[in-house]
């Protein structure tokens, strides 16, 4: 149960983007004559937020299937990168090991980088329950807006925003917690680049590939970086004869 409430506790600024953009989808699926069965296997299979909505467009311009099945994956070829490093983590799992692949988006990866596990907590439990509580609250949004998102009252446009203050907020945090910034500034140097080379539909793979190439050459100095305590000074100031000991880091 504690693992539960500590997985819970750790969607929490999830749930919201998800339960926004998902109900965004039920909206879409609906108006372009889908009912929401469609939805909710969308939401259980695909679980793809911006993917799904591209879906949306595709199907009703007649795509095919094929063409769904290669633009999800240049969509989503990102999660090949980040995926990596929760190989072995998940492995460990048993058979909960093929649903956490699955289930691995963008905003539970971030949210594993982040996670600091307490000691009466079990971290494997842990991981399940959080990607398990997302999963459903994803799968419940998209039937909800597909059954009632047309008696919502207000203008769902721009909600799919709520996913980049995400991740705006989750790279602060990040940017804060760690003692060097390299891998933070090599990733944006690249998105950069080929955001002006490439165009904003095509540079995310490019970068990524540039991004994790740069990292591996340069990985032992990152490491070693981050490894050292943050730089702490000590000094004694005497103010009328009474000493204080200030921190600096």
């Amino acid at each position: 149960m504690k693992s539960f409430i500590f997985a819970f506790k750790q969607a929490i600024p999830v749930l919201f983007p998800y339960l926004f953009i998902g109900i965004a989808f039920g909206v879409l699926m609906d108006e372009a004559g889908y009912t929401a069965g469609w939805s909710f296997i969308s939401g259980l299979f695909i679980y793809a937020g911006s993917m799904q909505i591209v879906m949306v467009s595709l199907l009703t311009a007649g795509a095919s299937l094929s063409t769904i099945a290669l633009m999800t994956f240049f969509v989503n070829a990102r999660h090949i990168f980040y995926g990596l490093a929760f190989i072995d983590r998940f492995r460990k799992m048993g058979r909960k090991y093929p649903y956490m692949v699955v289930t691995l988006t963008d905003e539970v990866y971030s949210i594993f980088c982040n996670m600091q596990y307490p000691e009466d907590v079990d971290a494997r439990q842990s991981d399940f329950y959080l990607t398990l509580i997302l999963h459903l609250v994803w799968i419940l949004s998209c039937v909800a807006g597909a059954l009632f998102g047309q008696l919502i009252p207000y203008d769902l446009t721009g909600i799919e925003f709520s996913a980049t203050a995400f991740f705006i907020t989750v790279c602060m945090n990040q940017w804060k917690s760690m003692n060097t910034h390299g891998p933070a500034i090599i990733g944006l140097i690249s998105a950069v680049v080929f955001y002006f080379i490439l165009g904003p539909s095509q540079f995310i793979l490019p970068a990524l590939t540039l991004s994790v190439l740069v990292l591996i050459m340069v990985k032992s100095r990152l490491t070693d970086a981050q490894k050292k305590p943050p730089v702490q000074e000590c000094k004694q100031v005497s103010i009328d004869g009474v000493e204080e000991i200030t921190y600096e880091y």
